[in-house]
């Protein structure tokens, strides 16, 4: 027979451990037991959330250049967490919720509400329901995209092509009506209605089954154009610091105007229906934050 098991003398007692609940692994490791590496992502994203969370007061304190800047600055910042994690290999579940609030906060509310404060509340009730839409559309496209991300087979084009437009284009597009009236476009009562329709029709775009160029696919570029594309790139980040809002306008609208050619594109090479809605079970790809 197995005798009693003897203890090792050269191991600390385990009572006082015991008793101080250091042990209990549903509380997780130690804060001194983290790599650095591991903290890196995640202050990233509460970044990102106290930028959203400051467009908010800016907007309300009236200062709209500075909120639409912070929300731009979170989007940004929201943006680029994942892809630290990813390089660092700092990747874990508990960055992923973070991120998913961090989303909802800087792609949905923050940009709902800037709008709002800006020019919807010239639309009275019209304009809070628009801006309701429009948060709580960015916040199914998330929660899609949360869905989605835990099937095993995806289909071969969800490399190359978002179903509906990602929630940071969404931001992005849906502050035109900030960016036009920051070019000296009066937010009044009219252009409050036409912002509450433009408004609806962006939520409809986060959560609708269209294909969208992600840009994620592995293109490649001819040897002899690197470098107009490396000029192309610096004369787009040049006059998006010296004419912000024109050119923020402009992409805004640029971007619209290639949605219909991409979903053009998937038909042909792809070809048949529109992907499947996710609660119908089909394989559509949520946006990568999407």
């Amino acid at each position: 027979m197995e005798g009693p098991q003897q203890e090792n003398p050269a191991e600390p007692p385990k009572v006082a451990d015991e008793a101080n609940g250091s042990n209990d692994t549903g509380r997780g490791p130690r804060l001194r037991e983290i790599p650095l590496r591991l903290m890196i992502p995640n202050m990233i994203t509460v970044l990102a959330i106290c930028a959203g969370l400051s467009g908010i007061r800016l907007a309300f304190e009236n200062r709209i250049e500075l909120a639409v800047a912070m929300v731009l600055l979170a989007a940004f910042l929201d943006g680029i967490d994942g892809r630290v994690a990813r390089l660092l290999k700092a990747t874990s579940n508990f960055g992923g919720q973070m991120d998913s609030l961090a989303d909802i906060i800087n792609f949905g509310v923050a940009p709902a509400l800037v709008l709002y404060v800006f020019i919807l509340d010239q639309a009275r009730s019209i304009g809070w329901i628009a801006a309701l839409v429009y948060a709580i559309a960015c916040g199914l496209r998330l929660a899609r995209f949360n869905v989605m991300a835990e099937r095993q087979s995806k289909a071969a084009w969800q490399s190359e092509y978002f179903v509906g437009v990602p929630a940071p284009a969404g931001a992005m597009l849906v502050l035109l009506p900030v960016y036009l009236g920051l070019l000296g476009l009066a937010p009044e009562r009219t252009m409050a209605l036409i912002a509450s329709g433009y408004t609806v029709l962006i939520a409809f775009l986060l959560v609708s089954r269209l294909p969208v160029w992600s840009g994620k696919s592995e293109s490649r570029v001819r040897r002899d154009l690197v470098l107009p594309v490396i000029l192309i790139v610096v004369f787009y980040v040049a006059t998006l610091m010296t004419y912000t809002w024109e050119t923020m306008a402009v992409t805004a609208l640029g971007y619209l105007i290639t949605l219909p050619f991409g979903a053009r594109s998937w038909q042909r090479k792809y070809g048949g229906d529109w992907p499947a809605h996710p609660a119908h079970g089909g394989d559509g790809l949520p946006g990568d934050k999407d």
